[in-house]
Parts: structure tokens; sequence; C-alpha cells
């Protein structure tokens, strides 16, 4: 362990406890101001928008390219 010495300074009771405490209060405070600062965050909570299918060309453009060439004369 790299930095194992800590524990001569701090007893492991003490330290993981809170550097565990402030990992998580990091965290929330982190999701907190997303939520509150977006508007893409509140709507993924809520299932998000149901997206419109798109309609599509059923004619192929080749089709349309000479649609068009015969309705110009």
């Amino acid at each position: 362990m790299n930095q194992g010495r800590i524990w001569t300074v701090v007893k492991p009771s003490v330290g993981l406890p809170m550097f565990l405490g402030a990992v998580a209060i990091t965290s929330l405070i982190v999701h907190f101001a997303i939520l509150t600062h977006t508007t893409w965050f509140p709507a993924f909570f809520q299932g998000g928008q149901k997206k419109v299918a798109i309609e599509t060309q059923t004619t192929a453009p080749a089709v349309l390219a000479m649609n068009d060439v015969t309705s110009v004369k």
C-alpha cells in the first residue's frame, strides 16, 4: 500500500468512515446540482419523452428525381 503510513496518524476506525462519508456527500451534492441546473436530468428520471417515429419516403430517390424532371417540362 503506497499511502499505508497515513494510518499511523489517523485511526482506521475514524478515517475510513470520514472518507466514505465525504465521498457520499460529494456525490449527493453533485447529483443535486445536476438535477436543479439541467433540463435533461429530470426528464431522464421521469423516463424521458417518447420520440415520434420519423416518416420515411417509400419512393426511391432516383424515381423522385425523374418525377421532378418530368414535371418541369
